[in-house]
Parts: C-alpha cells; structure tokens; sequence
C-alpha cells in the first residue's frame, strides 16, 4: 500500500470537484470560509477548474473535464494534497476518463472526500494500491466553529496523529441552510455503538469500504478489483467500512447481499457500519440492523454499527487501503492507522 506524504507547514492544499462544486449556498459561502480559514493557518490553496461550476449533471462539469481536473490535479506538482469540494450523484460517470495508470505511477497525494467520492477513494486502494481518506469535504472546513472532527480530518492529513476516537454527540437534523452556511452540527443524539455480539470488539485488517450506493454501482465492471484487493492483502485480512445515502432500509439489504454473493467479503475480520441517511426507519418489520447482521452474521466476525462513519455528522476520517488497529468498548471506539 502507498501512503502519501503528510501536509507540510505552509504547504498547498488543492481542491477538486469531480462530484458537485460549491457554486451554490451554503456550499460557496462555507467553502470560501474554509479557505479563509486555512489561509490563517498559513496554507497556500490551488482551486481547480470546476470548483465553483455548476454545468454538469450531478456533477460539476462534464465528465470529461471532472476527470481531467482529477488527472492534472494528482499528478501536478503544485498542491501538496486534494480535497473534494463535495459529493453528489454522477462521480461514477467520470471514471472511464480518469487516467488510473498515470495516477499509479505519479508521486502518491492525499485525497479526501466521502459520499461520492466514494468513487476514487475506493478505487484508488483497490486499483492504484494507494491510500485515500474518507472524510469531510472542502466545505465543512467553513463551520464555525469547527467540531473535532474537523481538526482530526486535518491532523491525519498533516500526520499529527495516527489515532481517531468517536464523538460522544451526533445530528440528526441539520440547521445548515442558504441563510445560515456556517453553523455548526446541531449535536442532538448522543453516541451509541451498536453491536451484533457482545459489548467489545479489538481486531486488526485492512480497512476498505465507503458509500454503498456508490460501491454497488462499481460493483461488477471493469473498475471492480475488490475481490483482487483482498487477495493482495488476506494475509491481513480485511475490515469493511459501510454507510448508506439514499438507501432505503430494502437497498442496504439488496446491497449488502450484492457484494456478499459478488465475493467481496473473502478474508473479512470485522465490518464498521456507519448511520445510515434513513436512521430509524423500518421495512417489512426490518431496521437498519437486521438489515446489515441479517446476512453479515454468517461470517461470524464483529459487526459495529451506529459509528461515526458517513453523511449524519459528525464523522471520523477513515483511511481507505489502511492496516488498522479498531478497538471498540461499550461506547468508545478508536482506530489506530498503521502505516505499513
């Protein structure tokens, strides 16, 4: 696995837009508060062509240009690490343009981003053997003031930690809206790790995983080197990482039997189940759990859910492609990335 360099003192930070841009509010007014504020810090920005475009569907731009911003961006020399501007719907139409054997063979660089780019964080692991963060995009830097899950996003990508913890509160309804772009998360709910077994767990794998809505959608073309990944590393075995957008309670069941029966999960040590977007729904008498144990149960490995993984905030950045360390007790949850 490849680890890119962390984020140096005064370094550069480039922004990129292969999902949505942030050309309309909350996203634009947050985005340029983001970088206000990392400019105080003393980092130098490199915007890409796309970040403030709104001309694509679901997208930024076409595909093609998306793609072609992603292609420059990573392999140029002059920012130090990539973070997406947001997510959006249509990241999975600018991969047949995406340049996987130039970004191999260029210098490694950190890209971070979740939803969406699912897209690139999943596949720059599985096809380019290089580790990528799944965390929060350009415009939740904007917040005022930041939550900790910022600051923790920020301090991997500039190796001051190698360690993460979940948050004791999380939102269920945000307060974000186009009068109100920088408010902070409105933390109602407080934190409770779920489990399928027991009230621990401590195992060590490769981490891997992302948006399922996304990873259904590779799953089974040509972009689908999951089930090669996880060859490459049973000697570590792996830990799935999972969370759901538009989902309902049916589709996580749909997906999760997808990639069970695609062999995806060969090698599996644990799975990390993040909120999914429809928190406490139920269909046909199933919740968002038996949903997901229902069918993982049979490997017969820890199944957390509940975490702070995904789109009901706050987040913990997770390093897609990582050997890690997850130690979970009660409540508490911490990973350890494991730089090898």
């Amino acid at each position: 696995m490849r680890y890119p360099e962390f984020l140096k003192e005064n370094g550069t930070i480039g922004f990129v837009a292969p999902s949505f841009g942030c050309a309309t509010e909350p996203y634009y007014t947050a985005f340029q508060n983001a970088m206000t504020k990392f400019r105080q810090m003393g980092y130098r920005m490199k915007t890409g062509p796309n970040c403030f475009l709104d001309e694509g569907i679901g997208i930024s731009n076409k595909p093609q240009l998306c793609a072609q911003e992603l292609n420059d961006s990573y392999c140029d020399e002059e920012s130090d690490i990539l973070i997406s501007c947001g997510g959006g719907e249509l990241m999975c139409e600018i991969i047949p343009y995406l340049d996987f054997a130039r970004i191999k063979a260029a210098k490694p660089k950190w890209y971070m981003g979740f939803s969406d780019n699912t897209n690139f964080t999943f596949l720059s692991a599985t096809i380019c053997d290089t580790a990528a963060i799944y965390g929060p995009c350009a415009a939740a830097f904007g917040m005022e003031p930041w939550h900790k899950s910022q600051q923790d996003a920020l301090d991997l990508l500039c190796g001051k930690t190698e360690q993460v913890h979940n948050y004791d509160m999380w939102e269920k309804e945000s307060l974000k809206d186009e009068e109100h772009p920088l408010v902070p998360y409105n933390l109602t709910e407080p934190m409770q790790i779920r489990y399928h077994k027991g009230k621990e767990a401590h195992l060590t794998g490769r981490l891997i995983g992302g948006c399922m809505d996304c990873l259904v959608t590779l799953l089974g073309t040509e972009y689908d080197k999951t089930k090669e990944f996880a060859e490459r590393y049973k000697e570590d075995g792996i830990i799935w990482f999972l969370e759901a957008c538009d989902l309902n309670i049916m589709s996580i069941r749909r997906a999760i039997w997808q990639m069970k029966n695609a062999g995806w999960f060969s090698y599996v040590k644990g799975f990390l189940i993040g909120r999914p977007l429809c928190y406490g729904e139920e269909m046909f008498g199933i919740d968002q759990y038996r949903a997901v144990t229902d069918l993982l149960a049979d490997y017969q490995v820890p199944i957390l859910m509940d975490l702070d993984i995904g789109h009901l905030s706050p987040m913990m950045p997770v390093v897609s492609g990582a050997l890690a360390e997850i130690n979970a007790v009660e409540n508490s949850l911490d990973i350890r990335y494991i730089w090898r």
